[in-house]
């Protein structure tokens, strides 16, 4: 296959998806995305990881085109000001030549002289379509005999698998590593309209990394030596982590002006293990060390505390920056926090996920944010400890029939039955968006703490209660077994209501008192 001359420049043609503050809904180039960035509301894509992944880009073309922020100060004036739109487009046509998604000598994020033995479906860049670690139900495309799609796409998927491609395989080159994202909780705080979104994200780096933190497309591409040898090193900074080459790439172009077919294998490792990325969330595993917050299929709305700023420094930097710039304009504080990514099986994906969440009002003025938030989440755990509890011996009591001693195993079989787990944390997850969203800055934690208390009781109380209703009409064992089980679920209410009767106490002395 031959390379292809000059065509489709990033710059100007319409690539990223976004929709407008009018609610249209358009596909603008880099230059318009971010010039015009206040008219628009959001990018938005149907791929979570392509929406991870454009942010990302963004951000590192500001870097390079402002060099900055060095500090928190620049970073406070350019929120005041708006993005230098100048500078912006001087940069942007100095490395023009850089962005043409086809060129013979530089093709936008590509190895230029990469021949692969086989060349793939276009379907190995998007998480989506991939047969090799994504059997999507009711993806119907022959990677066999694929069509091509629209270059636009292409891009955007490109963009999409260096941030987020999973190891497992050998290549062309070396055996392919995931990327240093690649399995991660993304974090985006979110402004009014997406130039305010940019800014809440563009966390500061100091003068001597900015220097060196090139991206992607001021580099020279690697040679095909080099990386059949394997390439490793450090991450520079911000630019170079957020276009992180993890795959060699080259896109085919066919006669409609699509893409085809793919030229696909592994790409840089990267050397830079402990360094942090500010969009991720940590945690200390005991004996890992620090890892990035991932999905479970839990639901991340419970470790929800772990993306929030503590003395630990685990939390994503961007909470702590969008912050620290919405107390300079309050009206701007964040309107939510976006988490996206996926969650996988080694080499396997099980799923992709977008998620939003209120972020705490509360943040402006309160550090204990973070512990209070957790006294609410380790609330709701406990209590659904009594819940397994009775649901353990309900389990247990209806296989046993008598003097049976069933397995271990029959009886989580069994338990994985009852909905009454799946009932409670549905029902809480409702009501724990309700709380974020109402923790203002003047709010009381000892009013939060009541009002959840009271939804976790009443939540308790009906997830049991219909667990009951279901098996009410069964047999005689059945109902003896659901009889002994509900003395975990009494116990754990009776507590509830004097945890209760504490606040309203306190509440009431409180009132009499003004």
């Amino acid at each position: 296959m031959s390379a292809s001359p000059s065509r489709i420049n990033l710059i100007d043609e319409a690539w990223i998806p976004v929709r407008k503050l009018n609610g249209e809904r358009a596909e603008l180039g880099i230059r318009d995305t971010l010039l015009r960035a206040k008219e628009i509301a959001a990018i938005e894509d149907d791929s979570p990881l392509v929406v991870a992944a454009l942010h990302r880009f963004l951000l590192a073309v500001l870097y390079r085109a402002l060099e900055g922020p060095t500090d928190i100060d620049q970073a406070k004036a350019w929120f005041n000001s708006g993005l230098p739109a100048d500078q912006i487009d001087a940069y942007l046509e100095r490395w023009r030549h850089r962005f043409w998604l086809f060129d013979e000598k530089n093709p936008f994020f590509q190895i230029p002289d990469y021949e692969p033995k086989t060349w793939r479906a276009w379907t190995a860049l998007a998480a989506e379509h991939n047969a090799d670690n994504a059997k999507v139900l009711f993806d119907h495309v022959d990677v066999t005999r694929p069509y091509a799609v629209p270059a636009a796409a292409a891009a955007r998927w490109l963009l999409a698998v260096q941030t987020f491609a999973l190891g497992g395989g050998n290549s062309d080159f070396r055996y392919t590593k995931s990327a240093p994202s690649a399995t991660a909780v993304i974090v985006l705080p979110l402004g009014h309209q997406l130039e305010d979104t940019l800014m809440l994200n563009f966390v500061p780096q100091n003068r001597a990394v900015l220097a060196g933190d090139l991206p992607v497309w001021e580099r020279e591409p690697e040679s095909l030596t080099s990386l059949k040898a394997g390439v490793e090193r450090a991450t520079a900074g911000n630019a170079d982590r957020y276009t992180w080459r993890t795959r060699s790439v080259r896109l085919h172009d066919d006669e409609s002006g699509g893409v085809s077919a793919v030229a696909f294998a592994s790409g840089l490792e990267s050397a830079s293990i402990d360094s942090f990325d500010p969009m991720l969330g940590y945690r200390i595993d005991e004996k890992k060390g620090k890892l990035p917050v991932q999905f479970r299929e839990r639901g991340l709305w419970r470790d929800f505390d772990s993306l929030l700023p503590d003395e630990a420094k685990l939390a994503p930097e961007v909470i702590e920056h969008a912050t620290a710039l919405a107390r300079t304009d309050r009206a701007r504080f964040p309107r939510s926090v976006m988490v996206l990514g996926q969650s996988n099986n080694k080499a396997k994906i099980e799923y992709w996920r977008l998620e939003r969440f209120a972020l705490p009002e509360a943040l402006l003025v309160k550090h204990s944010i973070r512990s209070e938030i957790h006294q609410l989440l380790s609330d709701a755990e406990e209590n659904q400890a009594a819940l397994r509890r009775a649901c353990h011996s309900y389990a247990r009591d209806l296989l046993s029939r008598g003097e049976r001693n069933p397995d271990a195993k029959d009886i989580r079989r069994a338990i994985e039955q009852i909905p009454a787990t799946a009932m409670y944390w549905s029902a809480l997850e409702a009501e724990f968006h309700d709380v974020l969203g109402g923790y203002s800055a003047d709010s009381d934690p000892d009013v939060i703490r009541l009002t959840w208390l009271k939804a976790i009781r009443s939540t308790l109380r009906d997830a049991w209660r219909q667990h009951a209703n279901s098996v009410s009409t069964s047999d005689a064992w059945t109902i003896r077994a659901l009889v002994r089980a509900e003395s975990p679920i009494n116990k754990q209410l009776g507590v509830l209501n004097t945890e209760i009767e504490k606040y309203e106490t306190y509440r009431e002395a409180q009132e009499e008192t003004i």
